[in-house]
Formats: C-alpha cells, structure tokens, sequence
C-alpha cells in the first residue's frame, strides 16, 4: 500500500469519515457459485441478495454519486451479484468517480467483455475472481469459465483474486499450479489471495480445517518468493494464521462501509455478512490491513494509533452529524447525459 494513501486514509479516519465504500451494484447475477456470501438467506438482515432492491440506468449512478459525496471515500469497491450487468452505468461512473479523484475496484467474474474504454482510467483496478484451477472453477462458475474468461480480459489489465475452498487443499501442488498458470499470463498484474471464511457453526465442503490453514499458510509463504506477482508479505501470513478476533478487531470492517444494491441497506458486519467466524477468517483485506496494524512505529502499534484516531474521529462524526441535522438537504447533483441500462449478460 502507498505511503501517501495510508497518509490520506488516516486524514478521513481523524475526520471520522471510513475511507472504504463496498456498494453492491446490483442484486443480479447469471452464476450459482455455491459458497457465495451475497446469495445466502442472511445476508441483509435475513435477506438474500436478489430480495433486495436495486437501482438501473441513471438513477444508480447518480445514487452511488451521492453516497461518495456523504461518505467522502477514497476507495470504492463496486460488487454485487455481478457488476458487468451494470456495464453501460459502470462506463458512466466510473470517469466521474475519476474526475472526483476517488479510486475503483470493479470486482468481477469476467462473464462478459471489459469494456476496453476502461484502459484509459487511472484510478480503475478490475479485479478478477477465479475459483482455482479450471476443472473446478467451470464447474462451479459455469457461464463464467476459463474459456470465457481469457477470450475477455485479452489485452486488459486485470487483478486476479482467488478464494482457497477445502476442496483446494487436498491436492499436493494445486495452489502452486494455480498460480503459476496466472502468473503467466500477461494480462494479469497481481495475484490476490483469500481462504474461505465460514459462518459460525457452518459445515461445508469449502471450509479449511485448521491443517489445512496451516498447510496453505505453509505453501503460500513458499510461493511469495518464487512468484513475484503473488502479492503476499510474510506479515499477511501471520494474520491468516492469527486473523483479528471478532468485527469489532477488525480495521478492514470498521473503515469499511458496505451497501446493498438497494443503496441503503448495510451489509453487516463487513462485506462477508451474517455471522463469519472471525476466528477462521481468510479476508485478503482484513490480512493486508492487520499485518500493517501490527507494525511497530517508535516502539507503538500502528494498530494502536488507529484506534486513537478513530476515537477522536467519532467526535468529529457526532459534531458533524448535529451540524447537518440543523441544516437543510444538499441540492441534487446535476444529471450527467442519461446512459440506457441493461441486464443482459452477452458473451
């Protein structure tokens, strides 16, 4: 992470604003990935994904324009069920959160063509989820298969993201496999690991026990040095080993808010939902920003100067919040030149 970013990040936390917005784009998407956190009965307050509403057209960009003028983030994730449904409103927003100098993670599974206008955008990472090696990523991700998914990132940019399932575990050199394929391949940037994270109590094929935690950590600590793209610090491995006890040790979910495609609904309490066991958590994020909060700075856990600053930021938030609730609504945004929706998902 860039030393100016994390600058720029701790600037909004003292300001009591979270740096992060996930927004779930849309409650639409052609696959059945079995294991998906969206599509679980709980995920909203006891509501799946597709029971939630969504906006289309210009009424979700303009939408989405408002919350990052509200939240002031620095990054947005843009998620869903599948964003490239929204591609056309995507094209719309995407220069505009540019020309607000906020930057954007598209996270998606490439079932569809990447608008090739996207190149042109700075502040853009298209991040790519791949479930393992190809016999078992078709069968889980069936329209989004390999096939599919070179023929669309061919010339792109692209961030690959991979979850490690149980499944992924058993074979003797699957994980190496896996990413020596992608390493390869010149369209990819970086390679971005996470393993599963299980509800509390939750009995599935995809869940790691607690060898195969240790024996992927193992794997993936051999793995960093050999393949330059693999972005993984010996530190992020750590916390996979000892990932943050509960939502409330989390800094990913607390500097993280998350919206559901209605635009209102809070995905609680980070962007897995439900009741994650904390305890077996894999979030590549949530191990990416605990290996920077137990670096030491002057003999003091940075960890510690989050949570300081989050406390002098709270003031900040209340002193905020009493302020606009004694002033008038903001006035609408101006509307941009209208784009058509879709819902189509062409190959």
């Amino acid at each position: 992470m860039e030393y100016g970013y994390v600058v720029k990040a701790w600037g909004r936390i003292l300001r009591g604003y979270q740096p992060v917005l996930s927004i779930e784009i849309t409650n639409r998407c052609p696959l059945s990935c079995p294991g998906c956190y969206a599509y679980q009965p709980y995920h909203v307050a006891g509501t799946a994904l597709e029971n939630i509403g969504e906006h289309t057209g210009q009424d979700m960009v303009e939408g989405v324009l408002r919350l990052v003028a509200k939240h002031r983030p620095l990054l947005v994730y843009l998620v869903g069920g599948e964003p490239l449904v929204r591609y056309r409103e995507l094209s719309n927003l995407l220069p505009q959160l540019q020309a607000r100098g906020v930057k954007a993670e598209v996270v998606t599974s490439a079932v569809r063509p990447i608008p090739t206008e996207w190149d042109l955008l700075d502040n853009l990472t298209v991040v790519v989820s791949i479930d393992g090696l190809q016999p078992e990523h078709d069968a889980r991700r069936k329209p989004a298969t390999y096939e599919r998914i070179l023929k669309h990132i061919e010339g792109r940019r692209i961030v690959v993201h991979c979850t490690l399932t149980g499944q992924m575990t058993r074979r003797p050199g699957y994980i190496q496999e896996f990413v020596g394929f992608w390493s390869r391949r010149p369209e990819v940037k970086s390679i971005r690991i996470s393993l599963f994270t299980p509800q509390v109590g939750e009995v599935r094929e995809e869940v790691l026990s607690r060898e195969d935690r240790r024996k992927v950590v193992a794997e993936l600590r051999r793995l960093r040095t050999a393949y330059p793209k693999l972005r993984l610090t010996s530190e992020m491995c750590d916390a996979y080993l000892e990932p943050p006890s509960s939502p409330a040790q989390c800094i990913f979910s607390r500097v993280t808010h998350c919206l559901s495609s209605d635009l209102k609904s809070a995905v609680m309490p980070c962007q897995v939902c439900g009741t994650p066991d904390c305890s077996s958590c894999g979030c590549a994020a949530t191990a990416g920003l605990e290996a920077i909060a137990r670096v030491r700075l002057a003999g003091v856990r940075l960890g510690a100067i989050f949570e300081v600053s989050r406390r002098i930021g709270s003031f900040a938030n209340r002193g905020r919040q009493a302020v606009a609730s004694a002033t008038s609504p903001l006035r609408p945004l101006p509307e941009p030149e209208a784009e058509p929706s879709t819902d189509d998902t062409a190959s």
